[in-house]
């Protein structure tokens, strides 16, 4: 099977960032896996279109060896992998120990097992990515969500020494959006501060963190990179 013939990975694709580039790279007639936590209608829709679906938790060890396991099982090799799997969270008032290793474990743990582990899958002579997707908030840091900052900051360190270990074989690079996309119930209040804390003031939609995805599987000449993609809130 050529590299291009390969699938790709994307994990958490059942909704948001992770659908839309599933999608797109569906559109694209891009060979797909995606792993979900929460069956959803995408998924069905995703499966309907050709996509091999994968049921996976990564709140622990066991959830991610598992899902390595059956990985392995349902493809041959890789032309990348896209960790996309994410819990978003504040800092509990209790069980903060929980908390947090919930999210190393969803934001470290599980790219960091996958990459050890499936990087073989990747090393087939041909182009080959991983890519991690951080959050812009991990760059100044959030006094209401401190463990999920320190999670995400931990994914773009990873990104840098995957990206040395794996080289040259497979680039490894990162894309730390902040705002693509309101959820349905914010107000207008919330929506009007969140706009103006970048210089561009926009809602961008998901296709710009498509755009990044594809420009960082095409370019053959960047690898150990994490994208900013925040509209200029670094700015202000």
């Amino acid at each position: 099977m050529s590299p291009a013939q390969l699938p790709i990975l994307i994990t958490g694709a059942s909704q948001r960032i992770g659908l839309h580039c599933a999608r797109r790279l569906l559109d694209e007639g891009h060979p797909l896996i995606i792993s979900y936590r929460t069956l959803r209608p995408a998924v069905n829709e995703l499966a309907e279109r050709g996509a091999c679906v994968l049921q996976a938790d990564f709140s622990d060890s066991t959830g991610i060896v598992d899902f390595i396991a059956r990985l392995r099982q349902a493809c041959q090799g890789l032309r990348a992998i896209v960790h996309n799997a994410s819990t978003w969270q504040a800092d509990p008032s209790s069980e903060q120990a929980a908390a947090f290793t919930r999210l190393f474990n969803v934001h470290m743990l599980a790219p960091y097992l996958i990459n050890l582990h499936c990087s073989d899958l990747l090393q087939h002579g041909g182009p080959a990515d991983i890519v991690h997707i951080s959050d812009d908030v991990a760059r100044k840091g959030s006094a209401q969500r401190i463990a999920y900052c320190a999670s995400k900051a931990g994914l773009d360190s990873l990104t840098l020494s995957f990206a040395a270990r794996l080289a040259p074989q497979v680039k490894v690079n990162g894309i730390a959006p902040a705002l693509i996309q309101f959820n349905e119930g914010d107000d207008a209040d919330y929506r009007a501060r969140t706009l103006a804390k970048s210089a561009l003031g926009i809602e961008p939609g998901a296709e710009v963190i498509y755009q990044s995805l594809r420009y960082l599987l095409d370019n053959p000449y960047l690898t150990g990179t994490t994208l900013t993609v925040n509209g200029g809130r670094h700015l202000k």
